[in-house]
């Protein structure tokens, strides 16, 4: 597990994360999600040691990662791909992180396999593609066989094939019981890896919750009747927001009124209030928001690096 609490740093006048409090739990893969320059491997760097905290803490398995005696055994992660020394082979690279954690020396040929690089094991580091260098470092992080692992950017390089693997990776490191944090700016990877969000701006908390009621909270359903006036108002009396449109069609969403444990909204819920009203339907269908949808609502005001918009 890591735990965070209060964590804080600020670079000067700037603060780069204020104030985080999270629990990252074992057993499934909380996805990390913010805008460029939101404190996202600055959390990381913090978890990791390699950037002190100005206030508050970040423990692994209960305790700083400075304190760890063996840190690859309990901790894996992957920052930055390209920090490797060039003129090592990839084994020599792997090796020479196993020797100094106590690691045998069997194990560099076990991740070699698993990542798919044993054929170019005696090749410099620095001759890989990026995709082959992505690997490698994958392959640092699992070399300790550890309970914790940390990602940063992952898939960046891999092609498709590499891609899958990786999500099937995480996937099955959750379900051994390990504790699986990844940072990533593809949406549409994240809600097919993710079981849970922490998302963040300008190093804030915006959102720690299950993937599904990140991306539920903005279900839309859509309605259309020939007496949609009526049908508004007693959608409105419910406690909905109803927005019309063209030809008797509405939008209905979760209002004002509907409150944490409130059922939400659902096609259910309206095609039995307009069955109860004798109000007939010529449409009732949900439109659910991607998870980039949910994401760009959560974080429009917390993008620091925006662009103004492309002209014709």
């Amino acid at each position: 597990m890591i735990t965070m609490n209060g964590l804080t740093k600020r670079f000067g006048e700037r603060t780069a994360v204020d104030g985080l409090t999270l629990d990252i739990a074992s057993g499934r893969v909380t996805g990390f999600l913010g805008p460029n320059g939101a404190g996202k491997s600055t959390t990381m760097r913090m978890v990791l040691g390699l950037d002190r905290p100005t206030a508050g803490t970040a423990l692994v398995n209960g305790r700083p990662y400075a304190e760890l005696r063996h840190p690859l055994r309990e901790v894996g992660a992957l920052l930055d791909a390209k920090a490797v020394h060039p003129g090592r082979s990839v084994r020599a690279h792997l090796l020479a992180a196993a020797r100094s954690n106590g690691i045998p020396g069997r194990r560099v040929d076990e991740v070699l396999e698993l990542v798919g690089l044993e054929a170019v094991a005696r090749r410099r580091a620095g001759t890989l593609s990026l995709g082959m260098g992505q690997r490698l470092g994958i392959a640092g992080a699992l070399l300790g066989d550890p309970a914790v692992l940390m990602f940063d950017e992952p898939v960046n390089g891999l092609d498709p094939d590499g891609v899958l693997w990786m999500r099937r990776l995480m996937r099955s490191l959750a379900a051994e019981g390990r504790t699986v944090f990844v940072s990533s700016h593809l949406m549409s990877e994240m809600q097919l890896t993710a079981d849970r969000l922490v998302v963040i701006g300008r190093g804030r908390l915006l959102a720690d919750a299950p993937i599904g009621e990140v991306v539920a909270s903005g279900t839309r359903v859509l309605v259309r009747s020939p007496r949609s006036g009526e049908l508004a108002a007693r959608l409105t009396a419910a406690g909905f927001a109803v927005t019309a449109g063209p030809d008797g069609e509405l939008t209905v969403s979760d209002g004002t009124r509907a409150g944490a444990g409130a059922p939400g909204v659902s096609a259910e819920r309206i095609g039995l209030l307009a069955h109860e009203a004798g109000i007939p339907l010529f449409e009732l269908s949900v439109r659910k928001r991607s998870l980039e949808e949910a994401y760009m609502e959560l974080t429009g005001a917390s993008v620091e690096f925006g662009v103004a918009e492309a002209r014709a």
